[in-house]
């Protein structure tokens, strides 16, 4: 079978089961049988695949139609212009996340942050991405998953920037230091425990640890704002990415701690509000040989 014609009929398979963008994943599955890019498939879909090629070719079409992410498959996923290994033990990062990423870039450079906590690490996207982005970083990543973790400490070596980031076991602060930190982030389990089985058969495929926010989606937010304080310098920020409708939820916990200043938010592409930033207004240790 030619590859333009095995194209066809995985688009049409997958078109047919309700498979989201099946042209784009029908050609970025079989760049990846082939292990040759988009170019190729199109100078030479004229040319007959292997039979091993047809076969594995079909046998992915039908994982996808099972609702096997593309990336768990490709082990692939594209991110702040960097490539990250993914797989079925960490979430795949997403367009939305780069809007955190490059507020947190933006604050980095305007006050020369160095010292950054990321927490809920998961692939190891955020923490590489500002490793990668930021000259002089020095980051600490957390999860409470250690295959996460390993799959994090791969990213930051496949992308050059293993020698700028620690990598830390840790349920949220539970073994952090308590070192003052420049800047937190995280993207934390934000879905509410009810939603989780409403969602997508793809995203249900994703690690649950990885989406359960709780029955009201802001149990993390809880624990990571009324502890944050604790490790961030004076004026430090605090970044967080939210669920579309949690805004006014997340920073009400902020207002309610009443130690943090000029917190905003941020909207994505599609117009959903997306990151709270929030900015520690108290001193929390005044001889803090950091501040």
């Amino acid at each position: 079978m030619q590859i333009k014609e095995a194209m066809r009929k995985g688009m049409i398979k997958l078109k047919t089961n309700d498979v989201k963008e099946p042209n784009l994943k029908a050609r970025l599955l079989m760049q990846y049988i082939l292990n040759r890019p988009r170019e190729y498939t199109l100078v030479h879909d004229d040319k007959q695949l292997t039979l091993r090629q047809n076969v594995d070719y079909f046998k992915l079409i039908k994982k996808l139609i099972e609702g096997v992410p593309l990336q768990h498959i490709t082990h692939q996923q594209e991110f702040m212009k960097l490539m990250f290994y993914v797989d079925e033990n960490v979430l795949i990062p997403r367009p939305d996340t780069e809007i955190l990423v490059e507020e947190v870039i933006k604050l980095a450079k305007s006050i020369n942050a160095k010292k950054i906590l990321d927490l809920c690490t998961g692939s190891g996207a955020i923490a590489v991405s500002l490793a990668k982005y930021i000259e002089g970083s020095q980051i600490t990543a957390t999860d409470i998953s250690r295959k996460a973790l390993s799959i994090a400490k791969l990213n930051a070596t496949n992308n050059n920037v293993e020698d700028k980031i620690t990598f830390v076991s840790s349920d949220l602060f539970q073994n952090i230091s308590e070192e003052k930190y420049d800047i937190i982030v995280s993207n934390p389990p934000y879905i509410k425990r009810k939603v989780i089985k409403t969602l997508d058969k793809e995203v249900k495929k994703e690690p649950i640890i990885a989406l359960d926010g709780g029955n009201d989606g802001l149990d993390f937010y809880k624990k990571i704002i009324g502890n944050a304080y604790q490790y961030l310098k004076y004026k430090g920020y605090l970044c967080l990415e939210i669920g579309y409708d949690q805004k006014d939820e997340v920073i009400d916990l902020i207002n309610k701690e009443e130690k943090y200043i000029d917190t905003y938010s941020k909207k994505d592409l599609f117009d959903n509000d997306r990151i709270v930033i929030t900015k520690l207004g108290m001193l929390t240790n005044l001889i803090d040989e950091n501040y």
